[in-house]
Formats: C-alpha cells, sequence, structure tokens
C-alpha cells in the first residue's frame, strides 16, 4: 500500500521541490503545538514539561549546512530511542516567536528535556556519539559502564 509520505516524497524529487518531511518519529512543532505539548511559557514562568517521556528538540533551518547534516543523525536516533525519547524539529524562520523565546541566535541548536529537571541548550553541531552520551546520561541517566 503506497503511502502518503511515500507519495510526497516522491513528488517532491519529481519536481525539485522541497517540503518539511522528516523521520516518522521525528514531529515538526509549530509554537502552539509547543506550548501544549512542551511549555506554556505564556501561562508559567517556571519550566514544567508536559510530556511524559524526555524529548530533543532540533531547532533549525532548511538553508543551514550544519543542520542539513544534523537531519539524518536526529532521524537515526528517532528511530534507535523510539520507545525512550521523543523527537522534535522547530524551523526557527517559520516559529520566529519560539526562537526568540529560546535566544536561538546561531543554528543548529538542540534542546535536550529530561521529564524531571531543567533543559540544556546546546549550540552546534555535535558528533552523534556525543548527542547518544547526552541522551543515555542525562535525560534517560542510564548507568555508565566500568
Amino acid at each position: 500500500m503506497t503511502t502518503l509520505r511515500t507519495i510526497l516524497l516522491t513528488a517532491v524529487l519529481a519536481i525539485g521541490i522541497t517540503l518539511p518531511v522528516a523521520a516518522d518519529d521525528v514531529t515538526y512543532l509549530s509554537t502552539n503545538e509547543f506550548k501544549a505539548r512542551i511549555f506554556d511559557y505564556t501561562a508559567n514562568t517556571e519550566w514544567q514539561y508536559k510530556g511524559d517521556k524526555p524529548c530533543v528538540i532540533d531547532f533549525y533551518t532548511t538553508w543551514c549546512g550544519p543542520c542539513k547534516r544534523l537531519a539524518p543523525i536526529m532521524e537515526e536516533l528517532s528511530q534507535t530511542y523510539c520507545d525512550q525519547v521523543k523527537f522534535y524539529k522547530v524551523d526557527t524562520e517559520r516559529e520566529r516567536e519560539l526562537a526568540a523565546v529560546f535566544r536561538i541566535n546561531s543554528i543548529p541548536q538542540v534542546l535536550y528535556i529530561p521529564v524531571d529537571g531543567e533543559p540544556i541548550l546546546l549550540k552546534g553541531l555535535y558528533p552523534k556519539e556525543n548527542i547518544v552520551e547526552i541522551i543515555d546520561d542525562y535525560l534517560l541517566k542510564k548507568p555508565k559502564d566500568k
């Protein structure tokens, strides 16, 4: 059975335009969706994550070279951690309010949000191994091998 996503991808490749398509386990967030799923900064002043699983939010733009190199890493990790961590993407050019709230002034930036505790925002393109370490140690609090 042909899915709508497959049809869209075929159409995109055939006519050469780009649309925001992500892995099945990566969700694009608008500012309103961020407020509903993650944290409503207009209603609360203290951080209170709404999710039931830790999450990773990739702040990007479509023209950014490092962002394009980060995208397949995030898609792969979204598959690896699909039952443990939620993965999101925010286009900073479309979601300017949200980018301003987090003072996103360079990209890529990735927000790591544990279920309990404060989020951390890291600037730049990190190797996959470092991202895995952050997810395992900070978000999932896995014990380190000795």
